[in-house]
């Protein structure tokens, strides 16, 4: 957001126009243009070409700005880094033009197509037009099981928590986002007491014994990696999420929501896997597994892509 401010030099009034924005390390840093001739009665009325230099110089120095503040790496290099972040400004200021009904519109959208696919790859069999009616119209589909219901309400619960920005990367927060997804579906919530075994990947998950201290540890490594870029974090904490399985049920969901609270956390626009891509979602899971974590952060940049491009860049579009 732009805004006039008025300076005295030497006696003289000089006008600015002015827009301030957060940078990749959370410094704030403020940009400038002198209007000469401005009048203060005008408002913003005749500034459009001033405005538009200014957040072009804005734009510019944020993307060179976590280009050069992030580790690089061979998938996170600068340039990649820079197209990563070109979509992450651009969901901000769409954020920010809409209307607060024409925002929650479109989390609306993407809430309940995100609460379809993530539990479709999990096995439920409400159809996307079954997860519209029961978290738009709240009603229950004849013929479809209770739990599976309850599933799709509980996912919009914990999306809803997670646009508002009300849940950090804890171990807290972790456990609570589980127990809000398996609530009236009849699984425990908190650390399994029985190990679990994965179908159709071939790795043994963290014991039951040591699966409290496996999340305590992931969650420090999370947060003693802050300079790497969020979507790799959230790709490399991902794949060890999955290993650990921490829960008795509900663990690829519960993951799968602590991606989108890493890069929404950070500024970032949500991704949706869907259930279309399970078998290449697992392949890349069992190349994690194996010590080749590439395969999963390509497949989350694709993911983060496509979303943007599905969900808010045919609303932006509409913004410039």
């Amino acid at each position: 957001m732009v805004f006039v401010s008025r300076k005295v030099i030497e006696g003289k009034a000089r006008y600015y126009l002015e827009k301030s924005v957060r940078l990749s390390d959370g410094r704030v840093k403020k940009f400038s243009a002198y209007l000469k001739g401005y009048e203060p009665k005008s408002g913003l009325k005749g500034l459009d070409s001033y405005e538009a230099a200014l957040n072009a110089k804005a734009r510019a120095e944020m993307l060179k700005h976590a280009a050069d503040f992030y580790t690089k790496s061979g998938l996170f290099n600068a340039e990649a880094i820079k197209r990563l972040e070109e979509a992450k400004l651009a969901y901000n200021e769409l954020r920010k033009k809409i209307s607060r009904k024409q925002l929650q519109d479109v989390i609306d959208r993407f809430t309940i197509n995100f609460t379809y696919e993530s539990n479709a790859i999990e096995g439920n069999s409400l159809t996307l037009k079954d997860v519209a009616i029961v978290l738009q119209e709240k009603k229950a589909i004849e013929g479809k099981d209770l739990r599976e219901i309850y599933e799709a309400l509980n996912t919009r619960e914990a999306m809803r928590l997670i646009f508002s920005n009300k849940l950090r990367i804890t171990e807290h927060d972790t456990i609570k986002l589980h127990k809000i997804l398996v609530q009236n579906t009849g699984v425990a919530f908190g650390y399994k007491k029985l190990p679990n075994f994965l179908l159709g990947r071939n790795i043994e998950t963290t014991p039951p014994e040591k699966a409290e201290a496996e999340m305590r540890e992931l969650v420090k490594w999370y947060h003693e990696n802050e300079k790497m870029h969020p979507l790799e974090r959230a790709a490399i904490f991902h794949g060890r999420f999955e290993g650990v399985h921490p829960f008795e049920d509900g663990n690829g969901r519960v993951g799968r929501l602590l991606i989108n609270m890493m890069l929404m956390s950070h500024g970032y626009p949500p991704l949706i896997i869907r259930k279309t891509h399970r078998t290449a979602y697992l392949d890349c899971l069992e190349a994690f597994d194996k010590g080749y974590s590439d395969k999963l952060k390509r497949f989350l940049i694709d993911k983060y892509k496509t979303t943007y491009k599905k969900f808010f860049e045919v609303y932006a579009r509409y913004l410039k």
